[in-house]
């Protein structure tokens, strides 16, 4: 009797450890891969289907917002064990993972990958050390922006002389009157709904390209100068526009014949429709050519579960097969060189000229995409459409809406610590507005 119990708790014993050890096992074959970027239910399908082709570890893929992921990180911090392996998310993100010193150094992984011939553009590596002259917080993923585009049937309403490839506000405001005229209804269309991205028009197009600035001439006179031209522009703006969040959608069912959106939100027109849509870059203002440049990047909590697997995943992500599946599903564009894309759709074509141009214009104006804000990042994005929607839907006065608002911008700096980004300059401390609009 002795003996059957001593035998039957070995074996039980036995089968605990090895189950204990497939559960190991299958743990360690898994990466738990979190990311900012791709969390749209269709755009979060397309990026599990792209890491499900990893045949050495199962990436699941999970799409979430950055407070969200920023609150998980620090909690899993302060228990000394986490569940996340990856995290994806753009530049701004990772500063505030900095501060919480929440990420392993990715330097030599870097140079096992460049060992191994993959070549990222160095401007990109730079900014992942975040101002530091040898930590990598973070290795870059893939870069996107946004630009506008057109039907071809819409460009016989452009303004005479008009340079496609080099407008500026007001020939995109008599393009789109002369459109309207024409056709009986407003052609021209934007994101403004809840889901879109017309808080990242404000602050990385029309705000710099009339001011110079994105925050510190928030208030300023050519702020209002700025809002007095979309007053303008807006009765020739569809109105269907409060409701749009992908512009492609209404490009492609005719109901708008120009618009403005973020790259992956416009590619299924030029995909679907190459013949009948083009792109260019956005328009210029008084002060230059605002335009957003959005860089992702990876990195590995210390409280990661898998390590090991997320560095597989990092190289695996950065190959040129996998940047250029990203390209052509997700459209973000490579940060490593050598992607082909001559077999790729023809929209992605049409997209990376117009990219390059804007990005190559004499009057360009780079804005960063705000930068410091930890959890608080959707407060400043909610303030630029507060201040828009006040002014321009609501017919408020701008200096009393911009004075308003100005003073809620400054709080967020202030209790966040934010130092300026660029196009502002560089600042010590909290970041300051500068010029006040005259009431």
């Amino acid at each position: 009797m002795k003996y059957r119990l001593a035998r039957l708790i070995s074996i039980t014993t036995v089968l605990v450890l090895l189950l204990s050890g497939l559960s190991a096992l299958a743990q360690d074959d898994t990466v738990n891969f979190q990311s900012t970027q791709f969390a749209p239910v269709e755009e979060a399908e397309k990026a599990q289907n792209i890491v499900s082709g990893f045949e050495d570890y199962t990436v699941e893929f999970t799409g979430t917002n950055e407070g969200d992921l920023l609150t998980l990180l620090a909690a899993e911090s302060e228990a000394g064990e986490g569940t996340v392996d990856l995290v994806g998310g753009l530049h701004g993100m990772f500063p505030n993972l900095q501060r919480q010193d929440l990420l392993f150094d990715m330097t030599e992984l870097l140079a096992e990958l460049e060992a191994g011939g993959t070549e990222i553009a160095p401007a990109f590596v730079e900014l992942g050390k975040l101002g530091t002259e040898d930590y990598q917080y973070y290795i870059p993923w893939a870069q996107a922006t946004y630009i506008m585009a057109a039907h071809v049937d819409a460009l016989e309403y452009l303004p005479e002389g008009a340079d496609i490839n080099a407008l500026t506000w007001d020939q995109l405001a008599e393009w789109a009157q002369n459109a309207a005229e024409a056709t009986g209804s407003n052609q021209l269309g934007f994101p403004v709904s809840d889901d879109g991205l017309w808080n990242r028009f404000m602050q990385g197009y029309i705000y710099p390209s009339y001011t110079g600035r994105m925050v510190t001439k928030f208030n300023s006179p050519e702020a209002v100068e700025m809002f007095q031209y979309l007053l303008d522009l807006w009765p020739y703006v569809n109105e269907q526009s409060v409701s749009y969040s992908f512009m492609q959608e209404p490009l492609l069912a005719g109901e708008v014949m120009i618009a403005f959106d973020h790259t992956a939100r416009l590619l299924e027109a030029f995909n679907t429709e190459p013949e009948n849509f083009v792109a260019f870059p956005a328009p210029a203002g008084p002060a230059g050519r605002g335009f957003m440049p959005v860089i992702a990047g990876l990195g590995v909590p210390f409280t990661a579960d898998n390590p090991d697997g997320a560095d597989a995943t990092i190289a695996y992500l950065l190959s040129q097969e996998v940047q250029g599946q990203v390209l052509a599903e997700l459209g973000f564009f490579p940060v490593v060189s050598g992607v082909e894309v001559e077999e790729l759709p023809e929209g992605i074509q049409i997209e990376m000229d117009a990219v390059a141009a804007q990005a190559n214009s004499e009057d360009a104006l780079p804005a960063l995409l705000p930068v410091g804000l930890g959890d608080r990042g959707g407060e400043i994005n909610q303030i630029y459409r507060t201040a828009f929607n006040r002014i321009v839907l609501e017919g408020e006065d701008v200096a009393t809406v911009l004075s308003e608002e100005a003073a809620n911008l400054q709080a967020l700096l202030d209790e966040t610590g934010a130092a300026c980004w660029p196009p502002d300059p560089a600042s010590e401390g909290p970041c300051q507005l500068e010029e006040m609009a005259e009431e």
